[in-house]
């Protein structure tokens, strides 16, 4: 069985990785599993910067197959931020309220049909000895002006997906995990795993 590790801490994250990857018929671990605390800083200007620095990383460190991602909200109204930022728009503390709350007060004049926006998943997958691939995936929807659910993490509250006529907080965790754009990452990565990865 292959083993893999998803380089993040973040429990949300780490959760949605673990029930996509398993059809891969993966061991899957995450940061939260090494003795010791590693924390990659993201200088990177894009998504796919930011993911190739955190899967190099830690693929060296722990010589395991590793994936890392970058992923975040681009607001169109607000010329794609918080994009790179996404996590600690508000300040380094990274806290998703303060966050969504920020997004929020900035578009308060901004009309509801000019609120589109999409999430942007880009998935870096680096194996020992090999170059690091990538897979990106989107989701594409509206910031509506209220929170709305209790599932999800992030943005999830205020990101209107047409399709499911809720936000992604709104959705169950299966019907998140089979339109987000992490899910839309990892379709690409799965139709690409054996001629990046192998097949065991």
């Amino acid at each position: 069985m292959q083993k893999i590790m998803i380089a993040s801490n973040n429990a949300g994250k780490v959760k949605e990785f673990k029930a996509m990857l398993s059809s891969f018929g993966a061991e899957v671990y995450s940061l939260q599993n090494l003795p010791e605390a590693i924390d990659v800083e993201e200088t990177g200007d894009t998504f796919y910067e930011n993911a190739r620095l955190k899967a190099e990383v830690i693929c060296k460190k722990t010589n395991m197959i590793t994936i890392a991602d970058d992923s975040g909200l681009v607001i169109d109204a607000l010329d794609g931020r918080p994009g790179v930022y996404s996590a600690r728009y508000a300040g380094p503390e990274k806290d998703d309220k303060a966050n969504l709350l920020k997004v929020l007060k900035e578009l308060e004049s901004v009309a509801e049909a000019e609120r589109s926006a999409k999430f942007v998943c880009v998935l870096a997958v680096s194996v020992p000895g090999k170059e690091t691939k990538f897979a990106e995936g989107e989701c594409v929807g509206f910031i509506q002006d209220k929170p709305y659910g209790d599932n999800g993490f992030g943005y999830d509250p205020i990101f209107y997906f047409p399709g499911a006529d809720t936000t992604l907080a709104g959705m169950s965790q299966e019907e998140k995990n089979k339109i987000s754009h992490r899910a839309n990452a990892l379709k690409e990565l799965q139709r690409h795993w054996r001629d990046w990865v192998g097949d065991n």
